[in-house]
């Protein structure tokens, strides 16, 4: 038996749709749909690693701490993030709207719930906040970026970005509080 996702999902992929189908129109241009692709590839793994991997070249002590504050923040967010997409199930808009909703970009797996890349995309952007405030400005319209390029894109629900950020922003914020 395969597992279903629950009824609260059903309805919201109703309520979503249409939203999913306008924003996906930016992937219909090339420049925008170049730019789509570009922040979810770099969402994908490559800043984060980049950004973690720099922590003892951007700070004057303590960068090998936070090094490792984001590493196992990231693996703990990674398994409960596992958790939480193979329990509810919910099926990607571009499988569930057939036709009406557009997928610019392969996907990983079936399921759409929540968003890993806006997870770790808030994550990483709050950790470093409090860390490395400077780099801020930087990171928000990348952060953003990301978001939009999940549902541009076809691959998410406007609810799939803002239940990973908010588990983002969650996991941040315990790290935080755990290590400082």
């Amino acid at each position: 038996m395969q597992p279903r996702a629950p009824a609260l999902l059903d309805r919201l992929d109703l309520l979503e749709w249409r939203l999913c189908q306008r924003i996906g129109r930016l992937n219909i241009y090339r420049p925008s749909l170049t730019l789509l692709r570009l922040a979810s590839r770099l969402g994908d793994w490559p800043v984060w690693v980049a950004l973690v991997l720099a922590q003892p070249l951007l700070h004057e002590s303590g960068g090998w701490q936070h090094l490792t504050q984001y590493l196992l923040t990231a693996l703990a967010a990674i398994g409960v993030y596992r958790l939480i997409k193979t329990r509810l199930c919910r099926e990607r808009p571009f499988i569930t709207f057939v036709g009406n909703v557009r997928c610019s970009e392969p996907a990983r797996d079936r399921y759409s719930f929540p968003s890993g890349h806006a997870l770790h995309a808030v994550m990483f952007l709050a950790l470093t906040a409090s860390h490395l405030p400077w780099l801020t400005p930087w990171l928000v319209p990348l952060v953003g970026l990301i978001a939009l390029s999940r549902v541009g894109l076809g691959l998410h629900y406007l609810s799939d970005v803002v239940a990973g950020a908010l588990l983002g922003l969650m996991f941040a914020w315990a790290s935080l509080a755990l290590v400082g």
